[in-house]
């Protein structure tokens, strides 16, 4: 078995090329299952159990009031470990060949408006020194190229290209994207690198974005940062860099963007991805709609 999970985790980084975290999150729900299967069917082997023994867990994993949502987050790795052992021809079928979902509410996440985000930046407007200059580049950053918060992260300095007026990030995959960025914050790029360029100690010094103890960016940084600057101009719940990513891809889209465009600028492999963020596109234009036709003013 420990051979089967090995192969299983380094397929997952070399061939399917997820990302560490993504990796550990597979490999612990598939030991989670080992687990369970030892002490409750004495079977160590789980290239061999059936779906009634993957029932009984997924049973036991709700009555611990586990969300449906993260059930079927774990089913999702065991699914992805049993395919790859069709693959490599450890296995004949599939336990969980026939297996349905967990119904989950439908979350719907709802974007700042354009006015929450000229508030915020609105808060940042004539930054002084480099912690200021920084989080003033990171949040314009966010909203006028739809990145993720670990590209963000990993942006290295080498990957900026100030004449040609674009960035290289590297999305989920290891998938490499051009983004463009406007003409309005290239100024903030050249006075961020000057203020970083007087820093006493640089630990790492391959990444654009720093503390001020000259070490690269984690994810709760980020996450406060954006978090502190949009509580104070919204009461939205969730005030996150993915809900800053998801205000990008609506506010191109009621202005009139593709959604061909916006796919390849979040980097999308597929344009049902994309698709989730068309429902505000849809309010919007029905409220333009409704505003505008004659019919509706009788």
């Amino acid at each position: 078995m420990a051979t089967n999970k090995d192969a299983f985790r380094d397929y997952l980084q070399l061939e399917k090329k997820y990302s560490s975290h993504t990796v550990t999150a597979y490999c612990n729900d598939i030991a989670s299952f080992e687990s369970f299967n030892t002490i409750h069917f004495d079977q160590e082997n789980i290239e061999q159990v059936n779906y009634s023994q993957i029932r009984t867990w997924i049973v036991s994993l709700v009555d611990n009031d586990i969300s449906n949502t993260s059930v079927n987050r774990k089913i999702a790795s065991l699914k992805a470990f049993y395919k790859f052992l069709l693959k490599t021809k450890q296995i004949k079928l599939s336990p969980l060949l026939k297996h349905k979902a967990l119904k989950t509410p439908k979350i719907v996440q709802i974007p700042f408006s354009e006015k929450e985000v000229e508030d915020a930046l609105g808060h940042l407007q004539n930054p002084v020194g480099f912690e200021e200059i920084r989080n003033k580049l990171i949040v314009d950053l966010f909203y006028t190229t739809g990145m993720r918060r670990t590209e963000l992260i990993h942006l290295k300095v080498v990957n900026v290209n100030l004449p040609s007026a674009t960035i290289k990030v590297l999305g989920k995959r290891n998938k490499e994207r051009i983004l463009p960025v406007l003409p309005i914050i290239i100024n903030q790029f050249s006075l961020y690198l000057k203020e970083r360029s007087f820093m006493l100690s640089i630990v790492d010094d391959d990444y654009f974005f720093l503390t001020k103890k000259g070490l690269k960016l984690n994810d709760s940084f980020v996450y406060r940062l954006i978090n502190s600057y949009f509580s104070a101009v919204s009461e939205k719940v969730k005030k996150s860099p993915h809900i800053l990513r998801h205000t990008f891809a609506t506010h191109l889209l009621n202005n009139g963007a593709d959604l061909n465009s916006v796919k390849e600028l979040l980097g999308h492999s597929s344009l049902a991805s994309t698709q989730i963020y068309t429902h505000n596109s849809l309010a919007e234009l029905k409220k333009v709609y409704g505003d505008a036709h004659p019919r509706n003013q009788k």
